[in-house]
């Protein structure tokens, strides 16, 4: 799928597939019903960085970039997560507020000749809920079911939203509101939710 056509989705869907190395996920555009429809990117985590990096690709076969995001810093606190296309020209960056994400997970999303998105976990009650998993003996081998959900919001506008549905598998919904918000970014975002967060 061209980034043409990737622009005219509104929601997508990604998976967390099944590996022992490294984190890869498949991401489609959604059918109305919402199910999963054509691929449109296929992410992999590069093991044993010293910074973190996720190369997407248009599909599985992995003969297309679609974009990469690389952090500018080995330490993963106050990175600053620049997010390329395939012939290494920006798009955006995301970075995670650390002091506000002690509580809360909380996201600043940019992109050129836009206004910045900030990224909060919608429920704080379950936000505290997920820290205290966390801590909890053995927790490592059994996923936080529950579901969660970040606003992405420009004000008290909503442009953007990333649920986790319930499961034992990381399942996420993506919606864009934004028309002018580049699909690739939105994209490259969602797989850092999951990929650079304790999960």
């Amino acid at each position: 799928m061209d980034n043409a056509h990737l622009q005219g989705h509104e929601r997508f869907t990604m998976r967390q597939k099944t590996t022992l190395m490294v984190n890869q996920y498949v991401v489609t555009a959604a059918r109305p019903d919402g199910s999963e429809g054509e691929v449109v990117a296929y992410a992999e985590q590069k093991p044993m960085s010293l910074k973190e990096e996720v190369t997407i690709y248009t599909d599985e076969s992995k003969d297309r970039v679609l974009c990469v995001f690389e952090a500018d810093q080995v330490l993963d606190v106050g990175a600053v997560y620049a997010v390329r296309d395939g012939a290494g020209e920006p798009i955006g960056s995301f970075r995670e507020k650390p002091v506000a994400s002690m509580l809360r997970s909380t996201w600043v999303l940019e992109q050129p000749g836009t206004a910045e998105l900030t990224g909060r976990e919608r429920n704080a009650v379950v936000a505290v809920l997920r820290r205290v998993w966390d801590f909890l003996p053995f927790t490592d081998f059994v996923p936080f079911l529950w579901p969660y959900h970040f606003d992405f919001t420009e004000g008290d506008k909503r442009l953007m939203a990333v649920d986790k549905k319930f499961g034992l598998r990381d399942r996420y919904v993506l919606d864009i509101a934004d028309p002018a918000a580049d699909r690739r970014l939105a994209i490259a975002q969602t797989v850092a939710l999951d990929a650079l967060q304790s999960r």
